[in-house]
């Protein structure tokens, strides 16, 4: 069967990766959410619950059976080797969920997955293209302040945690800019012709 192009779209919090991707699904592109989608399986998979339990106990769900992110950060938050060993365990199975999800749109030209963490494409991954989503920080700041009424300091803090732009720039094959001078939409016109026809001449 004739798979879809993979397009994985990442980018730090508060960049705007996820209205990016709402933009392709006005162009009906099929998107997976991998982050709220590995937030699900963690909670309703059951060789996942079973093997979080065995890592971290039986507090990693609350009483009524679902994850406690707050616990289960907590525990992780400075303890890398154990972070490491519970995304061993989530990783592979949001990866074969993936897989699958790919499968079921194969009539599609191609797909989008968004992810907050992502490789470079074809590296322990299916991803054929990674576009990552820019703005800076102080606008990010500003729009997750308006969000989700987090404090400054907590914002910081979890930008600070996570992937360098620096980094994210190395995998990226394509950059969406999405600061105040920068209009998205014609940038994600622009990529939707480029994986069109990237798709069609591989047909």
């Amino acid at each position: 069967m004739d798979r879809p192009l993979l397009i994985g779209i990442t980018g730090g919090i508060g960049s705007g990766k996820s209205m990016v991707c709402r933009l392709f699904e006005c162009l009906d592109i099929p998107i997976y959410y991998a982050d709220s989608r590995a937030k699900w399986l963690t909670n309703n998979d059951r060789e996942i619950r079973k093997k979080v339990i065995a890592l971290l106990g039986n507090e990693a769900y609350n009483s009524n059976g679902m994850y406690d992110t707050r616990f289960v950060a907590s525990k992780v938050f400075k303890n890398e080797p154990l972070l490491k060993k519970l995304n061993a365990i989530i990783h592979p199975v949001v990866l074969r969920d993936t897989q699958n999800w790919v499968v079921q749109h194969a009539g599609a030209p191609y797909v989008v997955k968004e992810a907050a963490i992502m490789a470079r494409a074809g590296q322990a991954n299916a991803v054929d293209v990674v576009v990552v989503v820019e703005a800076p920080v102080a606008l990010r700041i500003q729009r997750i302040l308006e969000r989700d009424k987090r404090p400054e300091q907590e914002i910081r803090a979890i930008i600070e945690r996570q992937v360098s732009d620096e980094s994210r720039r190395e995998i990226a094959d394509y950059i969406v800019n999405n600061d105040d001078a920068s209009e998205l939409i014609p940038q994600v016109l622009h990529l939707h012709e480029l994986f069109l026809k990237r798709k069609s001449s591989q047909s």
